[in-house]
């Protein structure tokens, strides 16, 4: 189908590294273009600005300008949206905690922690490395090789849900679900602030032109993708709110993106400015309370609870939950009784 390499789910753009140099110490400071025409094969200088300015070379992790002067022991890393090499998966002996199975389909829940499939640091230890040494001969949509089996992902540190195709029929059929936007998906989240009531973001999600890390929002399409979150409250605790994410698109971190352009960003969310305290009191007591809680879950606080989808064969709906793991409900109890004992004084 024409959309193929649309279908999977446009949840991030992964970075492949191609390159990595770690600068002598003798080095003396000349501009990073310069230096590189000597370090790269068949390039141009006009060709090094170019990868620059499209954040394609990365000093010490972090995108930088062609002016930028190389400094002893800086690590420069050219970084693609492609493998550098073969996309064949090695299989590794990791635990799968399997929600449900059948001859099409394979639900998964994903612990936080675990990143979805091999890319720019993070080669082993992926989900699909899991999938591909439990499972033989998974399928993969076209344009998305390294991938067996996805047809959606979740970030690494989110905890959830995640569907698994395990044959090219059943790939396609739910990649045009994905694409129809016919999935059910809702998340559990928690954010800073009290929001008065529930719902709906909406906007254009590209890269942040300061942090290729971080996804912004902006008003126009000539800067992102479009992208609709519906969100209601399920239980507010003073200085942050209990919410569900319902999905319509799937964009790159689109909730925490989402949420924090209205002013919420997600609790404990270091990427997203929601790992330090945004809301409160000034009192010592309540500065150590929100610390313990960065420390009993040191990520953000999402979840994708639900899952729903027609089934490839059956054809009937299907719909998965998955409780809140350890971490997420431990924190959520310790606000609860916060906000218990502090009603009560």
């Amino acid at each position: 189908m024409a959309e193929d390499t649309e279908l999977i789910e446009q949840e991030e753009q992964d970075l492949y590294e191609h390159l990595r140099i770690v600068v002598d110490k003798g080095q003396s400071l000349l501009r990073i273009d310069k230096f590189l025409m000597h370090r790269v094969e068949n390039a141009s200088r006009n060709r090094i600005q170019n990868a620059i300015d499209l954040g394609n070379v990365l000093v010490n992790d972090k995108p930088i300008k062609s002016s930028y002067k190389v400094k002893p022991l800086d690590v420069i890393s050219v970084v693609l949206p492609h493998p550098p090499r073969d996309t064949e998966v090695y299989p590794e002996d990791i635990p799968l905690n399997i929600v449900y199975e059948d001859d099409d389909v394979l639900i998964v829940n994903k612990e936080a922690g675990m990143v979805v499939h091999p890319g720019y640091n993070n080669y082993t230890g992926t989900l699909v490395n899991a999938l591909v040494f439990h499972f033989q001969q998974l399928p993969t949509l076209p344009g998305n090789d390294g991938r067996p089996g996805l047809v959606h992902r979740i970030d690494k540190d989110t905890s959830g849900l995640l569907v698994i195709s395990k044959n090219e029929r059943a790939m396609n059929y739910l990649a045009k679900q994905f694409f129809d936007h016919t999935i059910t998906r809702k998340y559990i989240a928690l954010v800073w602030g009290d929001i008065a009531e529930d719902g709906t973001v909406t906007g254009f999600i590209g890269r942040s032109l300061k942090d290729r890390r971080v996804m912004d929002v902006y008003d126009t399409e000539e800067k992102g993708k479009w992208s609709v979150t519906h969100y209601r409250v399920l239980e507010r605790l003073n200085y942050v709110t209990l919410i569900e994410c319902q999905l319509e698109t799937g964009r790159t971190h689109q909730i925490r993106a989402h949420m924090k352009s209205i002013g919420h960003p997600l609790f404990s969310d270091a990427i997203y400015g929601g790992d330090k305290i945004l809301k409160g009191t000034v009192f010592s007591k309540y500065r150590q309370f929100v610390d313990n809680c960065f420390e009993m879950m040191p990520r953000q606080a999402l979840h994708a609870q639900v899952l729903g989808f027609k089934h490839p064969s059956q054809k009937k709906e299907l719909v998965f939950e998955a409780p809140l793991p350890e971490d997420f409900e431990s924190v959520l109890q310790k606000w609860r009784k916060y906000v218990a004992t502090d009603v009560k004084q």
